[in-house]
């Protein structure tokens, strides 16, 4: 039977990384005590590490503003991983910096209001790259403490734009990647509204770069189907993970494999469009039969 190539992973390739997931936490429950507490604080300082702003300044700087899709995670919450995280594992810091100041939880407002926005425009400098992603929590209109209006939620976006471009650097504007969502019938369906086509109508106004991850994750969806799909997202059976022994479903959240195919899609799309940032991507990308969970 002819391989299934999935944005130009084939389909072997993506059962033999989950095969190697699988038997990589079956290796992390038998560590003994003192080689998980070493492997949770090496991990925990390695995502505090990356997400500072002391720059090499000969390099070229990119800028992560994003929610839980793309943010770094804390020991307690792997195997979550972020499809920033994926991008900042394979790309050289000697090339290219990459900063991820994406947090779990946080909408455009919220990202707004915490400060965490204005520490990027403070940080970057002209030439650098802010790529911004938002949407599932601006969407979330059941928690209030996240959401975000359609009509703000436009506003945040164009502000991020306008700031970004007032201190001469390169802003690019992303779509919330999809949800994995199948019906009883087994139809795949969109939860985010308006909002994916909201980002698609502000970089078109304001002739921004645009990744469309909403379109690009729901065709990967769409291919994999149902069954297949869930090798991308944190869903776990009991005792696959320390940090959730009862299992989890969890069908927003990636796995690494689902962070690394993220990430291969960005980048992708980034050469496609010939955009400036892809000159600077010297980075390998995509799911290898010898990656190893992060």
């Amino acid at each position: 039977m002819p391989d299934i190539y999935i944005r130009g992973v084939p389909m072997t390739l993506l059962k033999a990384n989950t095969n190697h997931h699988k038997a990589d936490r079956n290796h992390r429950r038998r560590r003994p005590p003192f080689i998980r507490w070493v492997v949770i604080v090496t991990t925990l300082f390695s995502a505090v590490a990356t997400n500072g702003t002391e720059r090499h300044e000969q390099h070229p700087t990119v800028f992560l503003a994003g929610d839980s899709t793309m943010a770094p995670k804390l020991a307690k919450k792997r195997p979550e991983t972020g499809w920033g995280e994926a991008l900042q594992a394979k790309c050289d810091p000697h090339t290219l910096a990459v900063y991820n100041h994406a947090r779990n939880g946080r909408s455009t407002r919220t990202f707004i209001e915490e400060g965490r926005w204005q520490t990027i425009v403070n940080a970057a400098q002209p030439g650098d790259f802010v790529m911004i992603q938002f949407g599932h929590n601006d969407a979330s209109e059941h928690k209030l403490d996240r959401y975000t209006p359609p009509d703000q939620y436009r506003n945040n976006l164009r502000r991020f734009v306008h700031d970004v471009r007032a201190i001469s650097a390169n802003p690019i504007l992303l779509t919330p990647v999809m949800r994995r969502r199948f019906d009883e019938r087994g139809n795949f369906y969109d939860t985010h509204g308006r909002y994916a086509h909201i980002v698609r109508e502000v970089a078109r106004t304001e002739g921004v770069p645009l990744v469309d991850m909403h379109a690009l994750s729901g065709a990967i969806l769409l291919t994999l189907g149902e069954a297949q799909s869930r090798e991308l997202y944190l869903i776990l059976e009991p005792g696959d993970s320390e940090n959730y022994p009862e299992g989890l479903d969890d069908n927003t959240h990636f796995s690494p494999l689902g962070a690394e195919m993220m990430a291969k899609l960005v980048v992708d799309d980034l050469r496609r469009q010939n955009l400036p940032l892809a000159a600077l991507l010297a980075c390998e990308t995509g799911p290898r039969a010898d990656s190893k969970t992060k």
